[in-house]
């Protein structure tokens, strides 16, 4: 009887630490932290024509958690928001790296960061962890958006340390299916109004029953004014009629 190559694997240790190679070219660790990813919870994130958006599930299922208390939309600067999809607690910390990142360049420049900077020290970041023995990957996705230039930008940096920007782009739970989505019905064109109602129409399709409004975040940056927004609960209600 032939042994499934993941059953081999593990029998052999390769699963064991996150700098050891596969013969077949894999990293375990790295490879089991990305399906972590895929049980967090959703978002996605559009770039618009006048700004950035981002709508996250927050996915609350103890009816004793104050709401505020489980946001899922993170303020790296008043022009930078993210969000995260796998193990929370260890997005706090690459947010919280991110946030000091972005308030040093203040002082030191007197200007804002430019939103790919950022990504690009999250990104190495969770690069290092898959190359240095002695701890576990970042079992989280980073999705980030932000205004710079008068553009918008969105990035997205999995557990492996890559990064690329993005028009629309979605994390976590049922990503594929939201992709798919966002590949055939996404404009460019789209405002922040526009796309937050796109994008709880998805949220309402694959939910079904277990849609509610409470459960969400939304978070825009317009281009114009590089000052981020937030909405939740009756301040989304107009944008799923």
């Amino acid at each position: 009887m032939d042994i499934p190559t993941e059953m081999q694997h593990q029998a052999m240790g390769y699963d064991r630490a996150a700098t050891m190679f596969s013969p077949d070219g894999h990293l375990l660790q790295v490879e089991y932290a990305e399906k972590t990813v895929r049980l967090g919870s959703s978002s996605i994130g559009l770039t618009c024509k006048d700004g950035v958006v981002i709508v996250a599930d927050r996915r609350i299922r103890d009816k004793l958690i104050a709401p505020e208390s489980a946001n899922k939309i993170f303020e790296i600067d008043e022009h930078i928001i993210a969000t995260a999809a796998g193990i929370l607690s260890d997005a706090r910390i690459l947010v919280e790296n991110a946030q000091i990142l972005a308030q040093q360049n203040r002082v030191t420049y007197d200007s804002p960061i430019e939103p790919v900077l950022v990504i690009r020290m999250i990104a190495d970041k969770k690069q290092a962890f898959t190359q240095y023995g002695g701890a576990r990957p970042f079992g989280v996705a980073i999705l980030l958006g932000g205004v710079n230039k008068d553009k918008a930008h969105l990035y997205t940096s999995d557990v492996t340390g890559n990064y690329f920007s993005y028009k629309a782009n979605a994390i976590g739970e049922n990503d594929e299916k939201i992709k798919e989505i966002l590949r055939i019905d996404y404009k460019e064109e789209m405002s922040i109004d526009e796309g937050i109602k796109f994008a709880m129409k998805i949220f309402k399709e694959l939910l079904g029953k277990n849609f509610e409004l409470e459960r969400f975040d939304a978070t825009y940056i317009k281009i114009s004014e590089q000052k981020l927004v937030r909405l939740h609960g009756e301040g989304l209600k107009k944008y799923i009629k």
